[in-house]
């Protein structure tokens, strides 16, 4: 069975990972449009792409990439650069260049025979209709007004959204079959239980078109008051306002009084605007500092900190001033809306016109004897479905659910209740398997860790007409990017996902999209049912760790999972193309092959005394240098006797037992190692020298009586290189990468001393970035070089294309043969360190070893180091 510790790391691995997490803009996005793909296909110049991107969730792009107040941009990550990306704006660039209607879908399902209908036609409405049509419904909207949009014809200025550019998107609806019934009021022209009785399903989505003014105050009923409703759908419909006067007063804080006030300053016989508002300034308003800005561009005069105290009027009971009053603060001790004010700190305005922007209800008249009205205005329903709580065939949308607060979220709860409608008429439940976060903005676990300090760029400005030229108009204040300036903002995309691990491992990519998936599956099906390549073509190199940011294990669990295939199988690896694997161990561990040198004082080598004296320092080559130079090994020997001291030195030639673990053998590994551990502790060995990454790791971990160092480090830290050796580079015309091994990824100390070494030796060499701590393996980790030779392939063709110099120096012999199978010139260090001086026309153009000649070399270094055992 697999550890218990092991599964409670795939577990979590499985709930936190966040390769499968959905970028910040995606998630807030209560359409959850797919922000990173259209922004890539603009950034790419493929705008024609893009927008089929965008249409896939959203029919009015061009609508919304003008008024969307972007939820999306205010989670983006680039607010930790202060620069958020232009989402919308760059919505609008695809809808205006690419938005061919002649591409536009037109599919729905067949006719399924139900009638549908949808009362108001705002953006909740029209995405309602939308959904409903491509399901086969037959859908009619019944619309109050004499035209189409709601709020966004009627609430939204044309100088922000231009009229053609709202009908020509709704036309999609028409090409759809939908049907428009224009000046209809329900509850006047036909009762809502008219239509109810007439329809299979009704969806209500009226919006907020009955405004609020003040009427705590004297005179609110005044000649030149307005509500922010009123006002702006006078305007919508008819391009002025009868009532109003030369100078306006706009009460309010937020988007809709910035609205206001923008839209007053345009009206021929406004000349003056001003604001008054509870905020203290400016970065505490409600308001979107962009509508912020260019309200104050176009000469809106602020009062911060105010609230009327008093409205006077004139003998023609026509508003002629109004009396401010400080506010002191706005909430109370518990962040309640609680303003408090000073009664005595006054000034007076002089206005003739007054537009109270301070919120908007619901007119629910219409609907008074049908559904359940809340103190809020809005119609009582479940959350989830947008079913009402009074009759089962109605659902509400948009600002008459109380669940939007902008059109985005109102087209979001339009796809709700569209879907709700859809199940109640096939009669199936409409809450399986359904959650807000289907349309509803939600916060990811997506968190990448950024370094902002090395990142350029910021927020492409969109170009707008001059303040001065257009307070005169209605015309489109925002003038859209150019090709330039949309491919410039979607450059500086984050694109943002967490597949780091995958981007670096290969194997990974064979067999999942995310760790998350993969390790899910293992979960609920078992490793047994799992395909056993998958663990055996782990490296072991642990990359994917160092690239995720939650730093998750996955080498364990891969070795886990050997251990326990082969725990399964009798303690023998499973996988029949690495039991050669498991014989050379076998053989590399025999006494064929190994041999220990104790070391004797030179006074009992003279007097032939037999008294066993304990062995200080012991040299332990490992098993793949000491099969690819017998040589260098013994020079190592010698130079460390020379160094040390001969009566302290003595070696051993045992296998440490690294490839029975790779390929999962843990209780043979045990055997294995603990022959070696024996043999260290029988010689009395107080440390252990080491040229093997691999042996300098196990035996790290196992040799719990000794201290290991690596000769690097000991040459580096006591005893130099070799005399003979320092320099021997210097005249050499070649220019060394180096090749740092996995294994020993995380011993600094080993990197910095094979450097030394190469100055020491006066060879050149040139620093790549994958290397160090952050090294590459070269494939034969994990053994899967035997496994799975095409993924070995794979991971080697990589590993070199990382040098930009042709030579290769290694300090690992299979990191070596590895390099070499790969067409390098590779080299170990030892050759450096005992060799003549290396240059280019002495560069080993090698032939692999066969296996018999490996088994021969390993055969000279037992030999070779049999020569030093000293006979008493």
């Amino acid at each position: 069975m697999i550890k218990e510790e092991v599964i409670k790391n795939m577990e979590k691995i499985v709930e936190n990972c966040m390769g499968d997490e959905t970028p910040a803009c995606v998630a807030t996005c209560p359409m959850h449009t797919n922000v990173k793909e259209y922004v890539r296909l603009i950034k790419e110049g493929n705008g024609k792409e893009s927008i089929k991107v965008i249409r896939e969730k959203l029919f009015l792009p061009g609508s919304l990439g003008r008024i969307c107040a972007h939820p999306c941009e205010g989670k983006c990550k680039w607010n930790e650069g202060n620069s958020p990306m232009a989402i919308a704006f760059l919505k609008r660039y695809a809808a205006d260049n690419f938005d061919d209607e002649n591409d536009w879908d037109l599919s729905i399902k067949p006719k399924n025979g139900k009638k549908v209908a949808i009362i108001g036609s705002g953006p909740s409405g029209l995405q309602a209709a939308l959904e409903l049509r491509r399901e086969g419904c037959e859908v009619t909207i019944f619309e109050k007004m004499p035209v189409r949009g709601g709020m966004l014809r009627l609430g939204i200025p044309a100088y922000r959204l231009p009229r053609n550019i709202l009908e020509h998107e709704i036309t999609y609806l028409d090409k759809l079959g939908i049907k428009f019934e224009l000046n209809c009021e329900i509850g006047k022209d036909v009762s809502l239980n008219e239509i109810v009785d007439s329809f299979d399903s009704v969806v209500v989505a009226v919006g907020k078109h009955s405004g609020r003014v003040d009427r705590s105050l004297k005179n609110f009923d005044a000649d030149g008051i307005y509500s922010a409703a009123e006002f702006l759908q006078e305007v919508a419909l008819t391009n002025t306002a009868k009532k109003v006067g030369k100078i306006a007063l706009v009460v309010g804080g937020g988007d809709v009084a910035m609205d206001c006030a923008r839209t007053a300053i345009r009206m021929n016989s406004i000349e003056k605007v001003c604001s008054v508002c509870l905020e203290d300034s400016f970065d505490t308003m409600a308001s979107s500092n962009h509508e912020i800005k260019g309200a104050r561009a176009e000469g809106i005069k602020f009062n911060h900190a105010s609230a009327i105290k008093e409205i006077h009027v004139d003998e023609n009971n026509r508003v002629s001033g109004v009396t401010l009053k400080k506010c002191l603060s706005m909430f109370d001790e518990n962040n309640r809306f609680a303003p408090t004010f000073d009664e005595d700190d006054t000034k007076y305005l002089e206005v003739d016109t007054i537009i109270f922007a301070i919120g908007q209800g619901v007119e629910g008249d219409f609907a008074k004897d049908v559904l359940k009205q809340r103190p809020n205005s809005t119609f009582d329903c479940d959350k989830l479905t947008l079913q009402s709580s009074e009759n089962e065939k109605i659902f509400i949308a948009g600002d008459a659910s109380g669940e939007s607060l902008i059109a985005i979220q109102a087209m979001a709860t339009g796809r709700r209740a569209a879907t709700s409608v859809i199940r109640y008429l096939n009669g199936e439940d409409l809450l399986e398997n359904r959650t807000l976060e289907d349309t509803w903005g939600y916060e990811t676990k997506l968190d990448m860790p950024t370094d902002w300090s090395t990142i350029e760029g910021s927020r492409e400005d969109m170009q707008e007409l001059e303040p001065s030229e257009r307070i005169k108009s209605f015309d489109e204040v925002a003038l859209g990017y150019t090709k330039e300036e949309a491919e410039r903002e979607a450059n500086r995309c984050r694109q943002c996902e967490c597949k780091l691990c995958m981007k670096e491992c290969i194997m990974l990519n064979d067999y999942t999209d995310c760790p998350k998936t993969l390790l899910k599956e293992y979960l609920e099906n078992g490793s047994d049912n799992m395909d056993k390549m998958i663990a055996y073509s782990c490296n072991e190199c642990n990359q994917c760790s160092l690239q995720c940011p939650n730093d998750f294990n996955l080498r364990e669990v891969f070795t886990a999972i050997k251990e326990d295939y082969a725990a399964k199988n009798k303690g023998l690896v499973p996988l029949e193309l690495l039991h050669k694997s498991d014989n050379s161990q076998e053989k590399e561990c025999s006494d064929e092959y190994c041999i220990r040198v104790d070391s004797v004082p030179i006074e009992n080598v003279i007097n032939k005394e037999t008294k066993k004296k304990k062995t200080k320092y012991v040299f332990a080559p490992g098993c793949s240098i000491s099969a690819h130079s017998p040589e260098g090994v013994e020079n190592v020997f010698k130079h460390l006797k020379d160094s040390l001291g001969a009566e302290n030195v003595g070696a051993m030639l045992q296998c440490c037992g690294k490839v029975t673990r790779f390929i999962g053998e843990e209780e043979k590994f045990e055997v294995r190692n603990k022959k070696a551990i024996d043999i260290l502790d029988d010689m009395g060995a107080e440390v252990i020298i080491t040229v093997c990454p691999s042996c300098f790791k196990i035996f790290k971990e196992t040799a719990k009586n000794q201290k290991v160092i690596s000769y690097w480090d000991l040459m580096k830290n006591l005893i130099g290189v070799p005399e003979k050796s320092r320099g021997i580079g210097q005249n050499s015309d070649i220019v060394f990468n180096i090749h740092d091994s996995c294994v020993t990824r995380d011993e600094i100390t080993h990197h910095e001393s094979i450097r030394w070494i190469l100055d020491e030796l006066g060879y050149k060499w040139d620093e790549i970035e994958k290397n160090g701590q952050n090294t590459r393996c070269c494939g034969v980790g994990g053994m899967v070089c035997d496994s799975n030779p095409e993924l070995f392939k794979k991971v080697y063709t990589r590993r070199i294309n990382d040098f930009n110099q042709d030579n290769i120096v290694t300090y690992c012999g299979s990191c070596r043969n590895t390099m070499e199978t790969a067409g390098k010139d590779s080299i170990h260090i030892l050759d450096l360190i005992f060799g003549s001086t290396y240059t280019k026309d002495k560069e080993q153009k090698r032939a692999f070893k066969s296996e018999d000649e490996m088994w021969a070399k390993r055969k000279e270094a037992k030999d070779r180091f049999n020569s030093h055992k000293v006979i008493l």
